[in-house]
């Protein structure tokens, strides 16, 4: 699978009833765990004082992300994102020898 930097920002549409905005973040939460278990979010950070996530996701290419890794989170309808493709460095620190 190819990597990819990808920052979230989700916008709640005003006068969306609050059950709904925490049904859609609990439901999140477990999609976000069966989306690592399966390979495709890898690390997800929040900047301090944001409402939004950097994170290092997987997939096969842009339009796998898109369609059935990122469109499957409950809060993309109200996301948007900025997607980097990565390509290995060569003096990546984390690179295997």
């Amino acid at each position: 699978m190819k990597e990819f930097l990808v920052e979230l920002t989700t916008t709640v549409p005003e006068g969306t009833d609050r059950a709904v905005v925490d049904e859609r973040r609990a439901a999140e939460a477990v999609r976000a765990k069966e989306l690592t278990a399966q390979g495709h979010l890898y690390r997800l950070w929040r900047p301090v004082g944001e409402l939004r996530s950097i994170g290092v996701w997987r997939a096969d290419d842009e339009a796998e992300l898109r369609a059935k890794v990122l469109g499957s989170l409950p809060l993309w309808p109200w996301m948007t994102a900025v997607i980097t493709p990565l390509e290995s460095h060569p003096n990546d620190p984390g690179r295997a020898a």
